[in-house]
């Protein structure tokens, strides 16, 4: 797309390999990828195909099973720090500039902030700075825990913000996240959703539908108009789900598409929201 790379997550719940899949997202049109981290050489072998294909690899999702654990310490932090460790090192090896990491995980009790919490992404931090890689801490749930990262790390030239579009409609209930952490922003990961589901207005995993832009209710008028404020120039990165969500029906009509429509139509929606950056940034008002 002219003047703005476009970037997709290349998922292995998808029924093709990585590596094909990054190969379809070129032929659509795509010029990035990003993919979840599993310590099976997966980073290795999509770094050989974005040489092969001249695809940027964006960034890498880190593993956050042990997000809250962190917090709280004991062993399942140990083995949170560990695995980690294990992801920044691949991207240092591969030459992946960024990892994307979750502050928190679960909607079951209040996050409490510790000093074990502080202390613990303070090694993950210190090794980032070592390794010359970049953490981009993501808007979940768990908002608080955002804030402490963010401000605990505010000089450090290696810790910055991942603005999820979707999460922030319904984990974080429409609050401007880019106001607060745009100045930091390193990366996106752009999609729709319906808000939140519940009448009682408590949200939950489930509401995370990571639509096609333009398929749920976000205002990307709005949203092109907050990333270009924020002077945001990195590449636009799609974060889409094919499938529906326990329960749900909403990515059904994805489903059934082949792979290669369903990209060729994501791309299409991609370039629908680069449009509006580039109108914004023109001074032309949609």
């Amino acid at each position: 797309m002219w003047q703005k790379q476009l970037c997709l997550a290349a998922f292995r719940r998808h029924a093709l390999r990585q590596e094909d899949q990054i190969e379809i997202f070129r032929a659509a049109g795509f010029e990035g990828f990003f993919i979840e981290w599993e310590a099976d050489g997966a980073v290795t072998r999509c770094r050989k195909k974005a040489e092969e294909t001249g695809m940027l690899f964006q960034s890498v999702h880190a593993p956050f099973g042990h997000a809250r654990d962190l917090w709280e310490g004991g062993e399942a932090a140990e083995q949170g720090l560990k695995e980690l460790t294990a992801c920044l090192q691949d991207c240092a090896d591969n030459g992946v500039a960024l990892a994307i990491l979750h502050t928190y995980i679960g909607f079951d009790k209040t996050p409490e902030i510790t000093q074990t919490g502080l202390d613990n992404y303070g090694k993950l931090v210190s090794l980032a700075q070592k390794l010359g890689v970049k953490l981009a801490f993501e808007n979940t749930e768990g908002e608080e825990c955002l804030a402490a990262l963010l401000n605990e790390f505010a000089g450090c030239d290696a810790v910055g913000f991942c603005w999820d579009s979707g999460h922030e409609m319904c984990y974080n209930r429409s609050r401007d996240l880019l106001a607060l952490y745009g100045d930091r922003l390193l990366g996106t990961h752009l999609n729709d959703n319906l808000g939140v589901s519940r009448f009682d207005g408590r949200p939950f995993w489930t509401d995370d539908l990571h639509l096609l832009p333009f398929d749920g209710i976000a205002d990307w008028h709005g949203v092109a108009r907050r990333l270009t404020a924020c002077g945001f120039d990195g590449p636009l990165t799609f974060e889409l789900n094919l499938t529906s969500k326990p329960g749900r029906f909403d990515n059904a009509l994805y489903s059934r598409l082949p792979f290669e429509e369903y990209v060729a139509l994501a791309y299409q929606r991609a370039c629908r929201v680069a449009s509006l950056m580039r109108n914004c940034e023109c001074g032309i008002m949609n």
